[in-house]
């Protein structure tokens, strides 16, 4: 038995999320039927994290344990003949079988992107929150700040789920502009359901003046999520990267490919 790792993007438009459900089209179900027509064999394929419904990822890693001989730098090309044009397998390699895409993450990086402008743009409206009204680029780079260091970000957690451990450790959130567009990125040891998209739907608030600029630093002493912003919408956020303990980082991995 081998165990194949890729590397996925995808536009989540189309799709109810990463994971297979009843109730609509997932990527995992599109890659587990791709790789059943490529080898016959019915395979699990386990993603890195569980983007949700509307959610895309430029850097999604899977892995899948398989009897084929095909050559693991094949699959991506041999994969793609069978997927959508909306999900790409970017990369394949051969993975050591202590590798596990979910369990050994050292590092994920979202990015969620904003879009000023008076009108909204056609071309980036599945991937961008429109915001038509200005936005104090400094207050929300500052907020921003707030959110870096280990904290318990229980208050930026959906209500009503249920989880003991509420402890993250981010190592990086911060704004970066890039004409119109405005992508705020956040890289931590692991995220909370809803975490980034309340993170950003805050700090949007906080740009446009409806909260003040200490609403993080307030929210995360309290724990309470009364206490922070809105949740931004799906469109927005994409899984940008993940780095793995033992060296594997999707960065490195895609030099040269995208």
């Amino acid at each position: 038995m081998r165990r194949i790792r890729i590397i996925v993007e995808y536009e989540g438009t189309n799709y109810v999320g990463w994971q297979q459900q009843p109730n609509g089209v997932s990527v995992q179900e599109l890659l587990q039927n791709a790789l059943f027509e490529l080898t016959g064999e019915r395979l699990c394929v386990h993603g890195s994290g569980r983007t949700d419904s509307g959610v895309h990822a430029r850097a999604q890693v899977a892995h899948f344990d398989c009897e084929a001989r095909m050559p693991a730098d094949k699959f991506a090309i041999a994969m793609n003949t069978h997927l959508p044009a909306d999900v790409r397998v970017l990369y394949s390699d051969e993975a050591d079988e202590s590798f596990h895409s979910r369990f050994t993450p050292k590092l994920k990086c979202y990015r969620y992107t904003v879009r000023l402008g008076a009108h909204a743009d056609v071309f980036s409206r599945s991937t961008a929150l429109h915001v038509h009204r200005p936005l104090s680029f400094e207050a929300m780079q500052c907020a921003a700040c707030d959110l870096v260091g280990r904290h318990d970000f229980r208050a930026f957690m959906s209500a009503g789920v249920t989880m003991e451990n509420t402890v993250r450790t981010v190592s990086r959130c911060g704004w970066v502009r890039d004409g119109q567009l405005l992508h705020l990125y956040i890289a931590a040891d692991g995220f909370l359901y809803n975490m980034v998209r309340i993170a950003a739907g805050t700090l949007i608030e906080i740009g446009g003046g409806r909260l003040p600029v200490d609403t993080i630093k307030k929210a995360i002493e309290s724990h309470d999520r009364a206490d922070a912003g809105a949740t931004a919408p799906a469109h927005g956020l994409m899984l940008y990267s993940v780095r793995y303990e033992g060296g594997f980082d999707t960065e490195e991995a895609l030099n040269g490919v995208i």
